[in-house]
């Protein structure tokens, strides 16, 4: 009976290493997945926070801060240039794993998204053809067309105030055909960021900014709303990057200018998400910064 008795024992034993390396064999995946490289996409006519550099790739303030980002969570990234229409479906169908290009954090989107805190202050501006009648307020806008970006917050805010100021707006797949469709007539002004509105009359000398709507909002990273462990880890580098002066330098890089010691781009939040919104964690951080 005996040798009987010691073929189930060899048996159990085989089937635990066997259980037991397919545990480890998962694990080893998982971690793998977690120290591959970062997917992530932004609008590469986005200027100057993305736009493709003469000799390939792509280049700008996103793109600075996307790599540092990556720098300091010991990964790589993967930045595809896209429309910005595409990146959060993008997003939710995983081919992303989080939003890289500017998404200023709101209500509506914060019940879908999950958000860093801000890393930039953004108000909206509108550019007009250069020599035109300087806007000087909303109520001047009645009558006119107004071009955005589709999908953008130019472009919720364009559709929820067109009927109160009595403007049309019509939608374009980019932020450059949007400029464009006011350099030859089709629109009185765009509406976009201040930093993008900015770089465009800088560097199209058709066009000038003028009226700026000031809104209080910010531009944050966008996760899926189920990837909270990946919202905390890039907010965490954030906040390192924002205490050491990292950001403040690129900002410098991109815009110009010297950021205030109150705006977003240097200061960093308490807790983690944006103060507010859905998803917003006020429990304090302390930066764990390498």
């Amino acid at each position: 009976m005996f040798p009987f008795q010691l073929l189930p024992s060899k048996l159990s034993l085989n089937c635990s290493l066997l259980a037991a390396a397919a545990v480890m064999s998962l694990v080893a995946t998982g971690a793998c997945a977690q120290t591959g490289p970062l997917r992530t996409g932004v609008d590469a006519t986005f200027a100057p926070h993305a736009m493709v550099k003469l000799g390939g790739g792509l280049q700008g303030f996103n793109i600075d801060l996307g790599e540092e980002l990556a720098r300091r969570l010991g990964r790589k990234i993967e930045i595809e240039g896209t429309e910005f229409s595409g990146l959060v479906p993008g997003l939710n169908a995983k081919k992303y794993d989080f939003v890289l290009a500017p998404v200023t954090a709101t209500p509506e989107r914060a019940k879908a998204m999950l958000f860093t805190e801000g890393y930039l202050d953004t108000d909206y501006t509108f550019v007009i053809k250069k020599g035109g009648t300087a806007i000087k307020g909303l109520e001047e806008l009645k009558g006119k067309t107004i071009s955005v970006n589709k999908g953008s917050a130019y472009e919720m805010w364009a559709h929820d105030n067109a009927a109160k100021y009595g403007f049309k707006y019509d939608v374009y797949g980019n932020n450059a055909d949007a400029v464009q469709a006011v350099q030859s007539g089709r629109a009185d002004a765009n509406l976009a960021g201040s930093t993008v509105a900015a770089w465009a009359a800088k560097q199209n000398p058709a066009v000038q900014t003028t009226y700026t709507v000031k809104t209080g909002l910010v531009w944050a990273l966008a996760f899926r709303l189920d990837d909270k462990a990946g919202r905390d880890a890039a907010g965490n580098a954030l906040k390192c990057m924002k205490q050491d002066g990292t950001l403040g330098k690129i900002a410098q890089k991109w815009f110009g200018y010297t950021p205030a010691p109150d705006a977003t781009v240097v200061k960093a939040g308490v807790g983690q998400g944006v103060p507010g919104l859905d998803g917003y964690d006020a429990t304090p951080v302390t930066p764990k910064c390498s």
